[in-house]
């Protein structure tokens, strides 16, 4: 399938993980992938498995100048966008009363702050047609215990796109959300654990974590004309998590 041919993508967080899944998937399909990251090992391995259509960008969506340097580089160099990723993200448990002002800063300013000045930034090089995903969780619209921080900032996302669905009439540029279930990555297997994270797979209808080549396909939908009538929505890969 050549669905994304000549177009122009950006995937933040996208030396690994989902990522680097939906990088490859873009490429795949016809797309140019500029893959943004804060290291620089994951960066210079994914792009050995990416090939000559990606370019990689070292840096990080909570530095105002980093995403300055990234959007300078895809103007120099393709002149435009057509599919933004916003995909960079990080979570830590900590329970309400354990709660401390740098576990909100450090979340918050990636997932939130940085995921918006990602999107503002890159809005000026996309034209009519252009498709934003912004990365969820089932958690936003879920109650996880000790991960209240995280869980809010994927509602935040949530509305983001509802907002500015509205804020985009008129351009032509549509704006999803893609919810990932448990996936099986290097930062969820982290951040939870293996066993409590297979575990956590196994209570899902189709009772498995999901890959991320699985979320990179829905990704790939929602960057191209298939989705064209779709702006404002969540589309989950959950396993049926957050649907029952």
């Amino acid at each position: 399938m050549n669905r994304l041919q000549g177009r122009t993508a950006v995937v933040t967080g996208g030396g690994s993980g989902i990522g680097l899944a939906s990088a490859k998937r873009f490429i795949d399909e016809g797309a140019f992938v500029y893959i943004f990251g804060r290291r620089q090992a994951a960066l210079d391995a994914a792009l050995a498995t990416l090939g000559d259509k990606a370019r990689a960008v070292r840096g990080s969506v909570d530095d105002l100048a980093d995403l300055d340097t990234l959007y300078d580089t895809v103007r120099a160099e393709r002149g435009q966008l057509d599919i933004l990723l916003a995909n960079a993200g990080t979570g830590a448990f900590a329970a309400l009363g354990a709660i401390t002002p740098e576990h909100y800063d450090q979340i918050f300013d990636v997932n939130v702050k940085g995921l918006l000045f990602t999107v503002q930034k890159g809005l000026p090089l996309m034209r009519a047609g252009g498709s934003i995903i912004l990365t969820g969780s089932t958690t936003g619209v879920m109650g996880t215990p000790q991960f209240s921080v995280y869980s809010a900032t994927k509602a935040a996302v949530r509305n983001f796109a509802r907002s500015w669905a509205q804020d985009l009439r008129g351009t032509g540029i549509r704006v999803n959300v893609l919810s990932p279930g448990p996936t099986r990555t290097d930062l969820a297997l982290e951040v939870v654990g293996t066993e409590a994270f297979e575990a956590m797979g196994a209570t899902t209808p189709l009772g498995r974590l999901g890959d991320p080549a699985e979320t990179a396909g829905a990704a790939a939908f929602l960057a191209s004309d298939d989705s064209s009538f779709m702006t404002g929505s969540e589309l989950f890969v959950d396993g049926g998590m957050a649907q029952i």
